[in-house]
Formats: structure tokens, C-alpha cells, sequence
């Protein structure tokens, strides 16, 4: 018959791994869309992570999206880069959403050059938020983009064609815009479950 051992020796002498229940809960940045945040589970964006929105065509309303959350960033003195952006930003719209054009920063890169400039933004620790368009990003060079956002504490977007939402994603919230309807699909969120219907945009 074996001896008795108290638990806390065996704590004591790490023979026993015990569970960490005092894990922070993860921060939330808000969209800037009531709805949008009442229905993801951290209530908004969440903070050092990667967020993919799908697209059915540049253009299709992601802007508009992301905006509110980018005015709040850039008034605060955070940094914003845009990575190969589709076209050149129009100076006017983004100040009419109150973005503060002198934290705004553009770079001209293409294909892996482009994901390796987003990445190093998120890794620098400099930014507020990163954005890029990749034209093509498999499962590993967009993991490579999440553990970036998470090692530099940066919010990073990543906007894609809508015919990426058959294959997996590492990213830590995964959204669909869509049009007639115009609506967004929470197609994956971290922390919680995704909503069954979609929600119908205002704008």
C-alpha cells in the first residue's frame, strides 16, 4: 500500500502542474459599432490580435468599419499604417471620419514584401494598428501575423477576398461583409460563439 503524500509537497516540489486561474481577461477595443460590440464576446476588437475581414470587393464598405476605431487611435497619438494599400487613400474621406493624417502612415509593398512590412510594424511595438492587404497569405504567413500582433501589442486587420472563408484562419476574429443585404457575418470570434444570423449595417 503507498504512502500518503500531501498535495501541497508535491506542489511545493512541482511534481504536479497546477492550472493558472489567474489569467487576465482579454482587452477589448471598441469597433465603434454598438451593434458590432454587443455581439462579440470582448466587446469590440480585441487588442494584440489579428482580425480578418472578408471581402466580396475592395470597396465594399471595410473603411467605414474600421474607421471609428482608427480616429480613436489616431487622437490618442497612436500610430495607424496602411501596408500596399489597393489605392491611394483620399486625404478628404479619412478626415471627415477624423483620422488624424499626420499618424497616418502608407507603405508601397507588394506580395511577401508587404507581409513581412506588416509584420515588422507589428512587431515593433510602435503602432496602434496595422493594416494590410494580402494577395496571397496561406495558414503559416498569417500565423507569422498573429504572434507579431501579439509580441508588439498592436491591433492588426487583415482585409481579403471573400473566397478565403472556405480555408482556416489562425486569426483571433474573423468578419464577412456582404452585399443585398448589406450585412456582416461574425464567421469566427475568440472567447465565444458565433452569432447564427448576421447583422444588418446602418452605413
Amino acid at each position: 500500500m503507498g504512502s500518503v503524500v500531501a498535495l501541497d509537497s508535491l506542489l511545493q516540489d512541482r511534481r504536479v502542474w497546477r492550472g493558472r486561474q489567474d489569467v487576465p481577461p482579454a482587452r477589448a477595443q471598441s469597433t465603434g459599432h454598438a451593434q458590432l460590440d454587443a455581439a462579440l464576446p470582448s466587446g469590440g476588437w480585441q487588442a494584440a490580435a489579428l482580425n480578418e475581414i472578408l471581402l466580396p470587393a475592395i470597396g465594399s464598405g471595410e473603411l467605414q468599419l474600421l474607421w471609428p476605431t482608427l480616429a480613436r487611435l489616431s487622437a490618442a497619438g497612436e500610430r495607424v499604417v496602411l501596408v500596399g494599400p489597393p489605392a491611394i487613400p483620399f486625404p478628404p474621406a479619412w478626415l471627415t471620419a477624423q483620422v488624424t493624417l499626420p499618424r497616418l502612415s502608407i507603405i508601397q509593398a507588394s506580395g511577401r514584401e508587404a507581409l513581412w512590412a506588416a509584420e515588422q510594424c507589428l512587431r515593433s511595438g510602435s503602432c496602434g494598428a496595422v493594416l494590410c492587404w494580402p494577395e496571397r497569405a496561406d495558414d503559416r504567413a498569417l500565423r507569422r501575423l498573429q504572434v507579431a500582433a501579439e509580441t508588439g501589442d498592436t491591433l492588426a486587420f487583415a482585409l481579403r477576398p471573400q473566397r478565403e472563408a472556405v480555408n482556416s484562419s489562425p486569426a483571433a476574429l474573423r468578419l464577412m461583409l456582404e452585399l443585398r443585404p448589406r450585412q456582416l457575418r461574425i464567421l469566427k470570434c475568440r472567447g465565444g460563439l458565433t452569432p447564427s444570423t448576421p447583422l444588418i449595417l446602418d452605413h
